[in-house]
């Protein structure tokens, strides 16, 4: 579903706060009430994440204006669409919103290009920032423009939708599981796509999903929900790491790190990942990739075992130098988690209490982080 963005009228009002979204809202339904406060970033990806039930939707609902809270107020990058204690309230059909669903909801009946024109024309000219040809090379349709909806894959719908959103020229733009109906290979198939929006749009992104993976792979700014309400709120990386938290505990706890590709090696497949701040590199098997292109990784704690030298003569192709941050010992007593520093990033490690204390553990403590496995997360 789209609204389009109408001729500014004297309800939406410029504010202080460019560059961020502000939002509080408080929502009260029959055995449920959504009471949260956000300050998300103005550019780059947020996502919304929770259980079923954790007030997901409900918040998205009223960053569109469905839902008007009782007590409310949003901001996004500077323009004021809703404060009841000045009594704003900007109607859904006046925000400047793209909002796609689990399901694509086009027109069966139009070919994709006019489901395309459809969003396009609902803007007036002067105010389109984004063009019918860009919205097309960004979700790679161009090949789909003359098909019919039946005739789509689940994914290539998905994407169709996604393009007609974005041609309301949206200062937001709302996904609400986008991929939840897709099976695993429509998944793969979207999700690239989904990345070059964060990458070549300044338009904010707020990603509704209860799938850690493409939570790991998309986000910037990652939102936990639990009962309505705001568990956590923050960088993904510094928040999936966050010990009053339960990510950390879960058995699959993982990091995640960026890197820069720095080579690849044909003969083996190898894929060599530089880190910030180190001259660090993972290595992994992968198809290649242009040297210089920013990547993200997910390295599991399981997968991470320490050692006080550099081994030698070993089939571990991932051997880095790190420092001890600091360490917590989890409920059965018998494990330790310990937070390490390589270069610019951090990592954590699952090793036994026996391990933890024959090592020596201590904070600051330069050692050797030894991977067992490491995923790619984001890659054309």
């Amino acid at each position: 579903m789209i609204w389009p963005l109408q001729r500014r009228n004297a309800a939406i009002r410029t504010v202080a706060g460019a560059g961020e979204i502000q939002a509080r809202f408080k929502v009260e339904h029959a055995g449920f009430t959504l009471d949260v406060e956000l300050n998300l970033p103005g550019r780059g990806v947020s996502a919304l994440f929770g259980h079923s039930g954790s007030g997901k939707t409900s918040c998205l609902r009223c960053f569109a204006g469905l839902d008007q809270p009782s007590e409310g107020y949003l901001q996004v990058n500077g323009e004021l669409w809703q404060d009841s204690a000045q009594g704003i309230f900007v109607p859904a059909h006046q925000r400047a919103v793209g909002y796609v669903f689990q399901d694509a909801n086009l027109f069966a009946h139009l070919s994709v290009r006019r489901n395309l024109e459809y969003g396009l024309k609902r803007i007036p000219a002067a105010q389109r920032r984004i063009a019918l040809e860009q919205a097309v090379e960004l979700l790679g349709i161009g090949h789909l423009l003359q098909r019919l909806p039946g005739n789509l894959s689940g994914g290539e719908q998905q994407r169709i939708g996604i393009a007609r959103a974005l041609l309301t020229s949206p200062r937001l733009l709302l996904l609400d599981e986008p991929l939840a109906s897709l099976d695993l290979k429509r998944k793969q198939e979207v999700l690239p796509y989904l990345e070059r929006l964060h990458e070549e749009l300044e338009i904010p992104i707020v990603y509704v999903s209860h799938s850690p993976d493409e939570v790991a792979r998309l986000a910037d700014h990652l939102v936990l929900l639990e009962d309505g309400r705001v568990q956590a709120s923050g960088p993904l990386k510094e928040t999936l790491l966050r010990s009053d938290l339960p990510f950390l505990f879960e058995d699959d706890a993982e990091a995640v790190v960026d890197g820069t590709v720095s080579h690849y090696e044909p003969d083996y497949r190898l894929l060599s990942i530089r880190l910030g701040g180190t001259d660090a590199v993972l290595q992994l098997t992968h198809a290649p990739l242009a040297a210089g292109k920013p990547v993200r990784v997910k390295v599991k704690a399981r997968d991470v075992s320490l050692s006080l030298d550099k081994a030698r003569d070993t089939s571990l192709l991932n051997l880095l130098p790190a420092r001890v941050e600091h360490w917590l010992m989890l409920a059965n007593q018998a494990q330790m988690l310990v937070s390490l520093r390589v270069g610019d990033e951090r990592m954590i490690a699952r090793i036994t209490r026996y391990s933890f204390d024959r090592l020596g553990i201590h904070a600051q403590q330069a050692l050797w982080v030894q991977i067992k496995s490491v995923s790619l997360l984001a890659s054309d």
